[in-house]
């Protein structure tokens, strides 16, 4: 038996991962949609914060929204939903440890991430009709945040993926290795704050606001809103994602710890 809470950590929580997938794909779904319209939910109030802000103080929204969308990932890890970018590190590590196939691995990613997306898009129409969008304009925070997205090209998205997932991961590793629950909150609230004012690629963040925005009054006014530029983006971002968190977290957390006694974590 390893001495590491770490390889313990991730045997437990791959086979949680695996059992639920093969016994219920569809609770394995709704606990997927869940994390994708949690972070709806904090992208929606953040923006909106970040508007009401603006007109107050300029330029104070950029802090106001990280630290209202950061409670989305807090809402993820304390109720248990199924957001793809943790489990690149959870699953990568997995199987590096012999805890999963790295085939399971790759298909429990990609089904997570269609859910994601899903609750992201049911919630993202829901938030989009509601009266507290209903005057938004193509200034809007949230609506010139994407178009900035969009527009860049493919290798900075890479490199910006990459970037926050390291974040992301920072704040999962963390919760599951520190004790206390009032630390566990606010290293997340710490980790993910940061990657969102750096504006890093995060794909489930991305369906979080893009749903939003494409549901919106100003959807035809954001530039570079096109399916195919959508698409390019959310794909490096995906790879981008698992870089970050699969390679640069998951791989090495999982090399340090195994077959090891003293030093572990």
């Amino acid at each position: 038996m390893s001495s590491s809470e770490f390889v313990l950590k991730i045997d437990n929580y791959c086979r949680k991962k695996e059992s639920l997938f093969e016994q219920s794909k569809f609770k394995y779904a709704i606990r997927s949609m869940f994390a994708g319209a949690f972070l709806t939910f904090s992208t929606a109030a953040g923006a909106i914060g970040a508007d009401l802000m603006n007109t107050i103080v300029p330029n104070v929204g950029y802090f106001i929204f990280p630290f209202v969308f950061a409670w989305g990932l807090v809402y993820i890890v304390f109720l248990n939903a199924e957001l793809v970018t943790s489990n690149m590190m959870y699953l990568t590590a997995g199987s590096f440890l012999k805890k999963i196939s790295w085939k399971k691995t790759m298909i429990i990613l990609l089904f997570c991430t269609l859910f994601n997306l899903l609750g992201a898009l049911i919630s993202g129409w829901f938030f989009a009709n509601s009266s507290a969008f209903s005057h938004l304009t193509h200034d809007s925070y949230l609506p010139k945040l994407v178009a900035k997205k969009l527009a860049r090209p493919s290798e900075l998205v890479l490199l910006e993926g990459i970037l926050a997932n390291v974040f992301v991961n920072i704040a999962i590793l963390s919760s599951i290795l520190v004790k206390d629950a009032s630390a566990k909150l606010w290293i997340i609230l710490s980790a993910i704050s940061m990657f969102v004012f750096l504006s890093n690629e995060h794909i489930a963040a991305n369906f979080a606001s893009f749903s939003i925005v494409k549901f919106s009054i100003v959807a035809n006014e954001v530039q570079h809103f096109e399916i195919a530029n959508i698409l390019r983006h959310w794909g490096v971002t995906f790879v981008a994602n698992l870089i970050g968190g699969g390679l640069l977290i998951g791989l090495p957390y999982a090399f340090l710890n195994k077959n090891e006694d003293s030093y572990v974590d």
